[in-house]
């Protein structure tokens, strides 16, 4: 997915926000695999007048919630803290068939 986000941002002139997306979809994904039983995803990256925005929607209807404060030593619980720090604005809503999108966007610095 990093490679496929790369390419396309690489593609529309908008490789200074190679960093953040690849990361931000990483981390999307990454939850799919931990937190949705089928594992199955749809990655959606749109091109903006102003930046990218990737939606990442599943069949899972929870919703992630940011954790309050985590451990140091924690190895799970900081993704959308992460996402937080390095995308000009991230959502979650209801996606079809009961399950959730979630989507971040970036502009540049």
């Amino acid at each position: 997915m990093r490679r496929i986000v790369r390419s396309l941002l690489d593609e529309w002139g908008l490789s200074p926000l190679c960093d953040a997306a690849e990361l931000g979809v990483t981390e999307l994904v990454a939850n799919v695999v931990r937190h949705v039983p089928d594992r199955r995803c749809v990655v959606l990256v749109l091109r903006l007048e102003t930046g990218v925005r990737v939606e990442v929607a599943d069949g899972a209807p929870e919703l992630p919630l940011p954790v309050a404060e985590s451990d140091a030593e924690a190895e799970h619980g900081r993704g959308l803290a992460l996402l937080d720090s390095v995308v000009d604005k991230w959502g979650v809503g209801p996606g079809s068939g009961g399950g959730k999108t979630v989507w971040f966007e970036c502009g540049p610095p």
